[in-house]
Parts: C-alpha cells; sequence; structure tokens
C-alpha cells in the first residue's frame, strides 16, 4: 500500500500542494480564470485545465523517469538543449511572482480575520517557508501529503456545509451561460501558469520505475489537483455574482455560514497552503542549484539552501507589499503564461512525445543528470 502511495500518490499530491496556495487557495484564482466567464462556462474551463495537466503530466513524468532527470535544470536541458537557459529565467520569474501572491494572500487573510497589518502575515509565511526549504526534500513530502488530506476533508466540509444552506440558488446558478465568456482560453491560460509547479515537483518523481506508473500518476496527478478547486468553485456559486467582487471569495463564503469555529480552522488549512506553494516553488530551485553542486563534488547545505530561500523571499515580500494580491493575479500571470506554452508546454507535447513513443528516449543533457535523496 505504501509503495502505492509513493508511485500513484504522491505526485498528485505534491503537485497539488504547489498549486493551491497560488492556484486556487483562496478563490480568486478561480473567480479571475473561470467564475468571470460564467458559471457554466467556468465549469468547462476546468474540465479543460484538468485534461492538459494530465496529459502535461503524464508525459513530463515518463520523461523524468527514463532521464533521472529530477531537477527542471537536467530535465529541461535533456528537452530542449541550450534552450532550457530561457526558461531558466521564466522559472525564476515564477518563483518570486508565486511566492509574491502566497505572501500578499496570507496579509489578507490575516488583516480580514485578526485585524493584522498585512506585512505581519507575509513575513509569517516566509518564516515557514524558509524553514522547510531548509530542511529538504523529505520533510517536504510528509508535510505535503499530510496537508493535502486534510484540505480534501476541510473542501469537501465545506461543499455539504453551503450545499445543506444554498442548494436551490447553487443549482440554479450552474446552468447559467455567459455568451462570449473566453471559457475555453480561461483553461488554456490556467492550466499552463499552474504547470510551473511542475518542475518545482520533479523530486517527488524518484519512486517511478515503470512507464504504466508515470502515465497513471501524472493522470491522476490533474485530477487530484483539480478536484478541491472544484468543491470551493461549486460551493461560492451560492452567492453568486456578488462573489466576484471579494478579494478573498473563500473566506466570504465561509463567513457566510456563521461558524466562526470553522472559518478560524479553514483558515488555518488555507494558510498552511500558502506555505505549501511557497516551499514548492523554493525547493525546486534549490534542487537545482544542489545538482550543479553536485556535479562539482560539493554538497548542497541547509544554510545555503536556507540563504537562497531568503534572497527570493525578500524580493517577494516586495512585490506582495507593493502591488497586492489582485493586481498580482489579474496581470502578473499573464504576463508569464504564454512563456511557459512556448519554453515548456508545446515542447513536452511535441519532443516529449516524440521521444517517449518514437524515439530511444531524452537525449542526454549537457551535463549529468542527478538523483538525489536530500
Amino acid at each position: 500500500m505504501l509503495n502505492f502511495y509513493k508511485k500513484y500518490l504522491l505526485p498528485g499530491f505534491v503537485f497539488q500542494s504547489i498549486v493551491i496556495g497560488g492556484g486556487y487557495g483562496t478563490g480568486r484564482e478561480l473567480v479571475e480564470f473561470f467564475l468571470s466567464k460564467g458559471p457554466a462556462g467556468g465549469y468547462l474551463g476546468m474540465l479543460v485545465a484538468t485534461v492538459i495537466w494530465g496529459v502535461i503530466l503524464a508525459l513530463s513524468f515518463e520523461l523524468a523517469r527514463l532521464g533521472r532527470h529530477y531537477d527542471y535544470r537536467t530535465f529541461l536541458s535533456a528537452l530542449l538543449g541550450r534552450g532550457w537557459m530561457a526558461f531558466e529565467v521564466l522559472y525564476v520569474l515564477s518563483v518570486i511572482l508565486t511566492t509574491a501572491v502566497v505572501g500578499s494572500a496570507s496579509g489578507e487573510l490575516l488583516n480580514e480575520t485578526m485585524g493584522w497589518p498585512h506585512i505581519v502575515g507575509t513575513l509569517i509565511l516566509v518564516s515557514f517557508v524558509a524553514l522547510l526549504a531548509y530542511s529538504g526534500s523529505s520533510l517536504i513530502e510528509k508535510v505535503f501529503s499530510v496537508w493535502s488530506l486534510g484540505l480534501y476533508v476541510i473542501y469537501f466540509i465545506v461543499i455539504v456545509l453551503v450545499l445543506r444552506e444554498s442548494s436551490d440558488a447553487i443549482f440554479s446558478n450552474m446552468t447559467v451561460w455567459k455568451e462570449g465568456s473566453g471559457w475555453l482560453l480561461g483553461g488554456l491560460e490556467y492550466a499552463a501558469y499552474n504547470l510551473a509547479a511542475l518542475p518545482a515537483m520533479l523530486f517527488a518523481l524518484r519512486h517511478l520505475e515503470h512507464r504504466r506508473e508515470a502515465f497513471g500518476a501524472g493522470a491522476l496527478a490533474g485530477v487530484i489537483a483539480m478536484v478541491p478547486g472544484a468543491f470551493i468553485y461549486t460551493a461560492f456559486l451560492a452567492n453568486y455574482p456578488a462573489i466576484t467582487e471579494q478579494t478573498i471569495p473563500a473566506n466570504f463564503v465561509l463567513t457566510g455560514l456563521g461558524m466562526p469555529w470553522f472559518q478560524t480552522f479553514f483558515q488555518v488549512i488555507l494558510f498552511g497552503t500558502f506555505i505549501e506553494t511557497g516551499t514548492g516553488m523554493i525547493h525546486g530551485f534549490n534542487e537545482r542549484i544542489a545538482g550543479v553542486m553536485k556535479e562539482h563534488g560539493r554538497t548542497m547545505s541547509q544554510l545555503h539552501r536556507l540563504g537562497v530561500a531568503a534572497g527570493l523571499l525578500v524580493v517577494a515580500i516586495w512585490m506582495a507589499d507593493r502591488f497586492g494580491l489582485v493586481k498580482l493575479i489579474s496581470d502578473g500571470y499573464g504576463l508569464i503564461t504564454y512563456g511557459f506554452w512556448l519554453l515548456f508546454l508545446l515542447p513536452i507535447l511535441v519532443l516529449g512525445s516524440r521521444r517517449i513513443f518514437w524515439g530511444s528516449g531524452p537525449r542526454k543533457p549537457r551535463f549529468s543528470p542527478t538523483e538525489r535523496t536530500v
């Protein structure tokens, strides 16, 4: 059973853990990319995103398994050759932007619920992110697994409670269609920018041994990552269209339930998802650096990991404080989405598929791939 979990479920839980804080933890992202297209169109957009995730993740997992590429540097070098360096710039920008989003969301959450200054919530988040980045892969996998299971439970309870109170409004709004909504584009954009989490979670693929495991884990990961989002999206329909104006729609729904104790518990879980996302993105960059150091006969110490995390977090804190949550999501994500399609998703679909099904496997990177357990 443990072997099945590590091979088929762990990659999905790690992917979901990184996606959720920057993808739909606050609910603001679901509003921007899906609910703004109308409730019915939003569901179609989510389906599009889930299918794209499943296909890209399955292909990527198999490419990583074939070449034992467990950090994005060796993975992208094998896929793109020298072109991987363009992706490096895009990835670092994505790390900073995503961390800024979850930092800003943390500040907004504690400001709404506790009345604390925004910067306090941001600083609490980055402290936990730095601590986990300092600890390494083993602890991160365990934390992500436990928190993901808790997330599923809490999101399921939310949808049950909201359906009990507002099922008529939800079912009525489900069929609302918005002409010319652009739901297909919303799904494509959402899928692309969230796949920035893929390079950050390659460390969780070292348990895969066979092609069927890689394909199965990839397909499951797309579903695992989207199901909680579908739960909370459905709950939003009880307050459509008013909820589209809320900075943190998830918190707005919980306030409407009139259950302060449950709202507090949800906010603890939500805050944890922000920590997971920030940790995952930064850990992916640390693993890239660790690979270079290993090739030169050196080991990346925990203090090195902490130093890299601190540098990235300082920039992210400034962005969170300067721009705020809504602007970061509405403007920032759009700027990098098409870069990911060009430099990451299309090469995996075209070059990756060719090497998996019609070639002899991925090309060798310009440097030796590494396998690490730190």
